[in-house]
């Protein structure tokens, strides 16, 4: 026997042995559909018995198996079932000639035979025969299956009378001697009449009825005979023989033992161990009647529990029958399927370790040349039965030989598809799959090394098959989940191999499917370039939106104040899950940055590498980039435009390396870093940008609140300089911008300002909107810088030595600057004068302008931009006051105010007030100019020009009043300077260098005094022309304009003449008269209210005369400071009367 067959199983030895062919041209199709219902009656129970016979049906028979029937009689062909198709009568004498001929092939064995003709109708299709059955089509054949049974009842009927023939004891009849087809010449010439030859036919002969017993039902039968076989066997040394006895023993035993079956084809061993059922109820009813209603032999059911092998003395006899075969070169076949058959028990009984020793026996054992059909079949085997007894790895091994034994060089047309399948089979046998999604958790499971190299042979399959999408695939596979296993050298020539590949089939991210409905999931590059973190980017700081707060509920928080609550844990989802704070706009081009590795050994180039998002409609703007070998992190900005509203999540990216395309997903990298990926995507607002008729700053601000400023621009100024500032708002975006709100701020300055620094008309600009993409408007904004005029005390000496008198207090500001001296009376040499550079300070003003602005839909949803420019002033000193000081004048409402004036600039400097003649300064040269003043009422001021509770003190709001003093000072002086070399012209402002003296002596007194002569208001250098011997009349009007009252008074009025030589004349008794009395009683006086006394002068002489009013020195008078008695001096000129005149 040369053909092994390796399903073999150790219940197969008590099945009949049925072979079905087809005869002459029979569709294919057609035979294995009636094949399938013939094989579908594997087992038929016999009438009136309770024996089941077993029938194994093949299609394929090699006829020298069929010598090895008498050996072990399962493996005679004891049927034939043949089908033809047969249309016409005249073909029906050639059919059936050749049913005869395929019945003479094997003639020698079979029990009975079948021939089923399709198509022939009519006369011979009538006529009644055993042997033939006539079915119109293969569609109309319902009596198949009941022809089957009815051939297997007459083959058990021989069956039965061939058991019984030879299981009777004929003493006189010469028992024959069985042999298989290698022994009948080793025969030849021996003693027939010997014991030791008597003997081997009695031993065979039981063996041979051991299994017609076990094939026809009789299972206790079969164990006594084997076991008296083995008796006679033994003792006269029939090894081969005696093999096939314990294997028999063993068969019948596995029987017994598993009704279920050994050969795992589970449909058939259930319906067989159903067939069991009643056998094995009555097994344990002692006295149960059978059908026959005899009472059953309970002694039969004792004698086969006692005969019967125990599961571990099968494998012992096993062994020991497959030692007695391994004694014969011929008996390999017989020996590797005993083999076959021990694995299968020994799987089913979990004993792995045994099953493997029997499957490494089967390995060595030498068959005739195999064909390679016959060898990838043989290795198959293996493969599954190691696959059974759970030696995957093994399993796999045996697999791949069976594999490249389909692709061998022997063959003259490779079965590449059958290596590729068998390839993909034992993957699982070495811990691979093809989904990248198994390698990416976790430490690597198997020999990465056994891995590359059966991933390699599937790309040559692949190659090989005609199939490069395939190649592509499975090395995608090896790229991605074997990189760290290989070396820089393979690293390079599995990347240049797959970029050839490439060239002709790109990867995809498409399932691949195959033939057999095998799906291959894509493989994409998640470590090309590898990925350490996720980062969504907000957007520049000048194109963020920000949310208009409600007047409703506003800055209401929505968190929590617990650190913990239940309510909401359930929220608290993973950090890619999570929602970002800030948000996206419609329009607006987006940002994510990725921290990317390259683990190549070369330079990696990644094309078309985007973002992957779902939720909003998004325009994905690919990115190339070229990474260095082994480059560390690197930081990669993928950038798309949102084309809708809503909330956008960030799934992953996609790339194209080596031509692969590639999807990423962040949820498969786990080890990824990320801020969140889910953000929300507001409606579309306008973009502004902003130019400036002033140059760009090298000084960056930094704000305190963090703020970035999109713009910078500087400009210098001298300190009282006013510039004017354009600036162009272009709108850039798609949307009308529609609302401006414009304010300042001025950050990182000690110095004092004076005045508004910044100010504008927003009216202008907004007369404009709304303005429409791509429009320019314009906005003006004054400049106006005014910081501290007032100089330190170190110049005051050499101003002093100049000879100027000066009187009042010196100036003590802490804004004081170091400046030149004079150079008018000390004058200096060039080499000394470009030093004088060196004691001006230029101080430096920073400013932002913030532009808030909305329009579009954005608008709509209450939200707005912000954009800032960023202001850097370079102040350089113009003049200085160095003193300041005043003088009384004439009238007792003025007063002269005297500056010492001193020029900081190196240029020619004019200096003016209002009502002044221009004062011209050299460079570094200080004078002094006297400017009459009307005396300020301050007390009309109220208490505190703003809310009073923003100061902490009183001092704080006494420095307020003192500066609201000086502004309006400032405002009535109207001192400017110009350079006119430079053509630049500003203010002086004296707001920091009044002190508190000089502001007193600028106040008015808050008692108004007012003196009429004969209707006149006197003051300053008035004189009221009066006659000599008329009365004139004489007012005296008190105006309280202090909070409090006032009064009571008492005022004398007393006469007198000035020489002009400091004599004062005061005897004027007899050219001066009162009409009444000359002292006048003033009674209280409310606040804003005044009060009016009237009198009368009568003079005698003609002359000059002075007024002198002096105040009664009573308590009210001394509450009140002396100042606020200043009374306004009389001057009254007599003259003779007309009539006179004009005599």
């Amino acid at each position: 026997m040369s053909v092994p067959d390796y399903m073999q199983c150790a219940e197969d030895h008590q099945t009949l042995l049925v072979v079905v062919q087809p005869i002459g041209i029979v569709p294919e199709e057609s035979f294995f559909r009636i094949y399938k219902r013939i094989a579908a009656v594997s087992q038929v129970n016999v009438r009136d018995s309770q024996r089941v016979l077993y029938i194994r049906y093949r299609h394929h028979y090699p006829p020298e198996n069929n010598e090895w029937g008498d050996f072990q009689t399962h493996r005679k062909v004891v049927g034939l079932i043949t089908i033809t198709d047969c249309s016409s009568a005249k073909d029906w004498p050639q059919t059936f000639e050749k049913f005869h001929l395929q019945k003479e092939m094997y003639g020698s064995t079979l029990y009975d035979s079948r021939l089923f003709v399709f198509g022939l109708q009519g006369e011979i299709a009538e006529q009644p025969r055993t042997d033939v059955a006539f079915y119109p089509s293969y569609d109309e054949c319902e009596t198949v299956e009941k022809r089957i049974e009815d051939f297997i009842e007459s083959l058990f009927i021989v069956l039965e009378s061939k058991r019984l023939d030879r299981a009777t004891d004929k003493s006189g009849d010469k028992i024959p001697l069985l042999c298989v087809p290698f022994e009948k010449k080793d025969f030849v010439g021996l003693d027939t009449d010997s014991r030791h030859y008597k003997k081997r036919c009695q031993g065979r002969m039981r063996k041979h009825v051991g299994d017609l017993c076990l094939q026809a039902g009789m299972l206790q039968d079969s164990l006594v005979h084997y076991h008296m076989a083995v008796e006679l066997l033994r003792s006269v040394n029939d090894f081969l023989w005696l093999g096939a006895a314990l294997e028999g023993l063993c068969s019948a035993s596995v029987i017994y033992h598993y009704p279920g079956g050994t050969g795992g084809k589970v449909g058939s061993r259930r319906a067989q161990g159903g067939s069991l059922s009643a056998e094995a109820g009555n097994r344990h009813r002692p006295g149960a009647l059978t059908s026959n209603g005899i009472n059953a032999d309970t002694s039969a059911e004792i004698g086969r529990a006692k005969n019967c092998l125990s599961p571990e003395d099968i494998i012992d006899k096993y062994k020991e029958a497959i030692s007695y075969y391994g004694k014969y070169k011929n008996a390999g076949v017989i020996e590797l399927e005993a083999c076959v058959k021990a694995v299968r028990v020994l799987a089913i009984q979990k004993r792995s370790m045994e099953a493997s020793e029997f499957l490494q026996n089967a390995v060595y054992i030498n068959l005739r040349q195999l064909s390679e059909e016959e060898k990838i079949q043989r290795y198959s085997i293996l493969s599954e039965l190691y696959e059974r007894i759970g030696f995957h790895r093994k399993s796999a091994f045996f697999k791949r030989i069976a594999a490249m034994q389909c692709a061998a060089p022997s063959i003259p047309e490779p079965g590449w598809r059958a290596c590729y399948k068998l390839l993909l089979e034992t993957l699982p046998g070495y811990s691979l799959s093809l989904d990248p999604k198994d390698f990416s958790k976790g430490t690597h499971r198997g020999w990465a090394a056994v891995q590359m190299r059966l991933l390699h042979e599937l790309v040559y399959a692949s190659r090989r098959m005609g199939n490069p999408a395939l190649c592509v695939r499975h090395l995608s596979f090896l790229l991605q989940t074997m990189l760290d296993f290989l070396s820089d050298q393979e690293k390079k020539d599995v990347t240049q191999s797959l970029e050839s590949y490439t060239a002709k089939c790109p990867g995809t991210m498409e399932f691949i499917t195959l033939p057999d409905g095998l799906k291959l999931p894509p493989v994409p590059f998640t470590k090309l370039p590898i990925v350490r973190s996720v980062k969504l980017l907000n957007l520049p700081t000048s194109l963020r939106p920000h949310k208009m707060k409600s007047l409703l509920g506003q800055n209401v928080s929505t968190k929590s104040p617990f650190i913990y609550s239940p309510i909401i844990a359930h929220s608290r989802g993973e950090e890619r899950n999570k929602k970002i704070d800030f948000q996206w706009v419609q329009g607006d081009v987006c940002e994510v940055q990725l921290m990317v590795y390259n683990p190549m050994p070369f330079e990696l180039r990644v094309e078309n590498m985007g973002l992957l998002t779902t939720g909003v409609e998004f325009e994905s703007l690919p990115a190339a980039l070229s990474l260095p070998a082994e480059s560390g992190l690197y930081p990669v900005t993928l950038v798309g435009v949102p084309q809708t509203t809503g909330q956008i999540t960030i799934n992953g990216y996609h790339t194209s390396v080596f031509g692969v395309f590639s999807d990423c997903l962040l949820d498969n990298l786990p080890g990824v870093k990320t801020n969140g990926c889910t953000v929300e995507v507001i409606p579309a607002l306008p973009r502004l940008q902003i130019s400036t008729s002033l140059p760009r700053s090298a000084h960056t601000l930094q704000p305190s609140s963090g703020d970035e400023i999109s713009t910078n621009v500087s400009v210098q100024l001298y300190n009282g300089e006013t510039q004017q500032l354009i600036i162009k708002l272009e709108n850039i975006g798609t949307e009308p911008l529609e609302k401006l709100e414009v304010t300042a701020k001025t950050v990182n300055t000690k110095e004092k300002l004076y005045g508004d620094f910044l100010s504008w008309k927003l009216e202008d600009t907004l007369s404009q909107f709304p303005l429409k993409p791509g429009k320019i408007a314009t906005f003006t904004v004054n400049i106006k810088v005014k910081l501290d005029f007032s100089c330190q005390e170190n110049l005051l000496q050499d101003l002093s030595d100049d000879g100027i008198s000066v009187s009042g207090l010196p100036l003590s500001s802490p804004f004081r600057q170091v400046v030149k001296p004079r150079v008018e009376t000390k004058p200096i040499n060039p080499q000394e004068s470009s030093k004088a550079g060196d004691f001006s300070h230029v101080k430096t003003l920073e400013a932002i302008l913030n532009f808030k602005y909305s329009g579009g839909p954005g608008h709509v949803e209450g939200y707005y931009r912000n954009l800032s420019l960023g202001l850097h002033v370079e102040v350089e000193p113009s003049v200085f006051f160095t003193r300041v000081s005043t003088l009384p004048a004439t009238s007792t409402r003025q007063c002269h105010l005297l500056l010492d004036v001193f020029n900081s600039t190196e240029h020619e400097l004019t200096i003016s007030a209002r009502n002044n003649e221009d004062l011209i300064l050299h460079a570094g040269e200080c004078q002094r100019m006297a400017i009459q003043v009307d005396k300020f009422n301050f007390e009309s001021f109220p208490d505190s020009p703003t809310d009073g509770t923003q100061f902490a003190n009183a001092k704080q709001l006494e420095e307020e009043r003192q500066q609201a003093k000086g502004l309006e000072i400032n405002s009535k002086l109207d001192i400017c300077w110009k350079i006119p070399s430079l053509k630049r012209e500003g203010e002086a402002s004296v707001e920091g260098v009044l002190n508190q003296l000089v502001l007193e002596h600028l106040q008015l007194a808050p008692l108004q005094w007012d003196i009429l002569v004969d209707g006149k208001l006197c003051d300053c250098d008035i004189v009221v022309n009066c006659k000599v011997g008329d009365p004139i009349p004489l007012e005296v009007k008190l105006t309280n304009w202090s909070k409090h009252s006032v009064g009571p008074f008492a005022l004398t009025v007393t006469p007198y003449q000035d020489y002009q030589n400091g004599v004062h004349n005061y005897e004027l008794q007899d050219a001066i008269t009162f009409v009444g009395s000359n002292t006048f009683y003033i009674d209280s006086v409310k606040p804003t209210k005044d009060s009016v006394y009237f009198g009368a002068l009568l003079f005698l002489y003609t002359g000059d005369f002075y007024l002198n009013i002096k105040f009664h020195e009573d308590n009210c008078s001394r509450e009140l400071p002396l100042s606020w008695f200043c009374l306004p001096s009389v001057h009254i000129r007599a003259m003779e009367p007309m009539v006179q005149t004009k005599l």
